[in-house]
C-alpha cells in the first residue's frame, strides 16, 4: 500500500474512503474485542461504503484481558467467553499485536501517525480505595492484585502470603465472592482448571479455616449474581454460615424482592441456607465461609503481641432506613481475622496525554467520543469499556458500550484527521525498529497449545490420580513471549 497520505495531508474528507479506514484498538479484552467486532460487522462496511483495517493491541503477550486475568479459574461462563472472542479473533479480519504496552512501547503520536481512529479499552484492574484506619498493615490486601496472582498474571509476584487462619473479605460484589472463593475452597478442586502451578502449591499450604464476607447493606442490595451465589454451594468440605441477625427487610427490599426475579432469587436461596442451617451438618466441614451482612467496616488493627500486622477488623452495625439504604446504629462489632481483602471494586487508571477523571477512574468522553481538558471531542480518539463508562455492570455489557461508540466513530469517519502512513507494514517495522518483542494471533496459537500440552502432560504423570487438567497456564511473561514467538 502507497503511502500517499505522507504527500497529501491536507486530502479532502472523502479521500479517506479510497483505502481501508485504518482503526487501533488499545486493549484485547471483551470491550475492544466487542469494539472491533462490532466495526467490521457494521452496515456500513457490509454495505460496501468503505473498508476498515483494525488492529488490536495488547500490554500482555496473550489476548482476552480481564477474561485472561480477572476473573476466578473456576468460573463456568469463562469458556463460553474465551470461544466467542476467540471465533472473531481467528476469521482473520482483525490484526492482534500483543506485548505493546501503551505509553511505553508507542505513544499517542504514533497511534496518530499510523491510524485515523485510536479507540481505548483498557479496562481497571486497581482495587478502588478503602479509607479507613488500618488499611496498610501488613495482611491487608487489595482483592484485585489477589484475582491477578491467582489468574497467573504476567507482571505480579509468584508468591502470595497465604498465612491466615480467619480472613475477613469486604465486599458484596461478584469479585468479592471470588476472591472468598479461592481462599477457602480445596485446591485440589481447581486442578481441573487453568490454575498454575504455584498458585496451586501456595493455596494447597494455606492454613485458612474461616473466610468471612462481609457486606454494608442487606441481603436483597448484594451487588452479585444468583450464579456466583450457587457456586459458593459447590465447595466441597466447606460450610456457608450465615447469621439471623443480619437478614433484614425494609419496604424498599419488599419492593425489590417482588419486582426483580434476580434480587428474589438470590433472597430465597440465602434465606434457605439460613434455615438448613449448613454448620450443624453431621459431620462438620474442616473450613467455613461466613457471609455477613449490614456491616460497615470501621478500622483494620493490630496489636501489642503482633504490631503491624493484622489482628482484627471492626465493624459498625448497620440498619436499612427504608428507602434501601443504611444508616449507623452506633453498636460496633470486632472479629479476630490475620488478613484482609479489599473486595469494594475496580479503579481506572490514566492514560498518557489522555484527560483523566481520577475520581470515576475513566476517561472523560461523551458516548465513547474522549473529551480534551475543555470538554471538547478529541478528533479520531474514543473510548469504550470500563475506562469509559467506570468498572459496573457484566462483561456482556461492554457490548453495548462498543456500539455505541463505534456508532459515532462511524458517523465521524469522513471527518478523522487522516493517518500520515496508513499503511499496516509501517507498524511493524516502527515495533522492530524500536526492538519491541511483539506477539500476533498465530503466537497465542503456539502459547494456547504449549499450555493445553503441559495440562496433557501433568494428566499423564504419576501424581495425576486420575485428574484431568486441561491445560496449564503459563505465567513468566519471558516464556510467553518466547513461546508465542517461536
Amino acid at each position: 500500500m502507497s503511502n500517499s497520505a505522507e504527500t497529501t495531508p491536507k486530502r479532502s474528507p472523502k479521500r479517506t474512503s479510497k483505502r481501508p479506514l485504518r482503526v487501533a484498538i488499545v486493549g484485547a479484552g471483551p470491550a475492544g474485542v466487542y469494539a472491533a467486532d462490532i466495526l467490521t460487522k457494521s452496515n456500513e462496511v457490509k454495505d460496501g461504503d468503505f473498508e476498515v483495517s483494525i488492529d488490536l493491541f495488547e500490554a500482555y503477550p496473550a489476548p482476552y484481558g480481564l477474561i485472561r486475568y480477572g476473573v476466578a479459574p473456576d468460573h463456568p461462563r469463562i469458556k463460553g467467553i474465551v470461544n466467542a472472542l476467540h471465533k472473531v479473533l481467528d476469521r482473520g479480519d482483525i490484526r492482534f499485536l500483543g506485548n505493546v504496552t501503551y505509553g511505553r512501547d508507542l505513544t499517542l503520536h504514533d497511534f496518530r501517525a499510523f491510524y485515523d481512529a485510536v479507540i481505548f479499552s483498557t479496562g481497571a484492574i486497581k482495587d478502588a480505595d478503602l479509607d479507613i484506619p488500618g488499611v496498610g498493615l501488613e495482611g491487608s490486601f487489595g482483592g484485585a492484585d489477589f484475582v491477578s496472582w491467582y489468574d497467573g498474571h504476567p507482571d505480579v509476584p509468584r508468591d502470595w502470603p497465604l498465612e491466615a487462619k480467619e480472613i475477613a473479605v469486604i465486599g458484596n460484589g461478584n469479585v468479592a465472592l471470588d476472591v472468598a472463593r479461592m481462599l477457602v475452597k480445596h485446591p485440589d478442586e481447581l486442578l481441573v482448571t487453568e490454575i498454575p502451578d504455584n498458585v496451586y502449591q501456595a493455596l494447597k499450604n494455606s492454613p485458612v479455616t474461616d473466610v468471612h464476607v462481609f457486606g454494608r447493606r442487606g441481603p436483597t442490595q448484594v451487588k452479585f449474581t444468583p450464579l456466583e451465589l450457587r457456586e459458593l454451594s459447590h465447595a466441597r468440605d466447606v460450610d456457608i454460615v450465615l447469621y439471623p441477625e443480619d437478614f433484614e427487610f425494609d419496604e424498599a427490599s419488599d419492593e425489590a424482592i417482588r419486582g426483580n426475579n434476580q434480587i428474589r432469587t438470590m433472597v430465597n436461596t440465602l434465606t434457605n441456607w439460613l434455615v438448613e442451617e449448613h454448620a450443624e451438618a453431621e459431620k462438620p466441614s474442616s473450613r467455613r465461609l461466613h457471609l455477613h451482612f449490614l456491616h460497615s467496616p470501621v478500622e483494620i488493627h493490630d496489636d501489642a503481641a503482633h504490631p503491624g500486622k493484622v489482628t482484627g477488623i471492626k465493624f459498625e452495625r448497620m440498619q436499612l432506613d427504608g428507602t434501601g439504604n443504611v444508616k449507623g446504629t452506633g453498636q460496633y462489632l470486632d472479629y479476630p481475622v490475620q488478613a484482609v481483602y479489599r473486595a469494594i471494586g475496580y479503579h481506572g487508571s490514566p492514560l498518557d496525554e489522555l484527560e483523566y477523571d481520577a475520581r470515576r477512574g475513566v476517561i472523560p468522553n461523551e458516548g465513547g467520543r474522549v473529551l480534551d481538558a475543555g470538554g471538547n471531542p478529541v478528533p479520531g480518539i474514543y473510548a469504550t469499556g470500563w475506562i469509559k463508562r467506570g468498572p459496573v455492570g457484566l462483561i456482556g455489557h461492554t457490548k453495548g458500550d462498543a456500539l455505541e461508540t463505534i456508532g459515532f466513530l462511524l458517523e465521524d469517519r469522513l471527518s478523522l484527521p487522516p493517518a500520515q502512513n496508513p499503511d499496516p507494514q509501517a507498524i511493524i517495522d516502527l515495533l522492530e525498529e524500536r526492538g519491541i518483542e511483539y506477539t500476533t494471533w498465530d503466537g497465542w496459537n503456539r502459547l494456547d497449545a504449549a499450555e493445553l500440552a503441559l495440562g496433557a502432560e501433568w494428566s499423564a504423570s504419576a501424581e495425576a490420580n486420575g485428574i484431568v487438567r486441561e491445560r496449564i497456564k503459563v505465567v513468566p511473561r519471558e516464556d510467553m513471549v518466547r513461546i508465542s514467538r517461536g
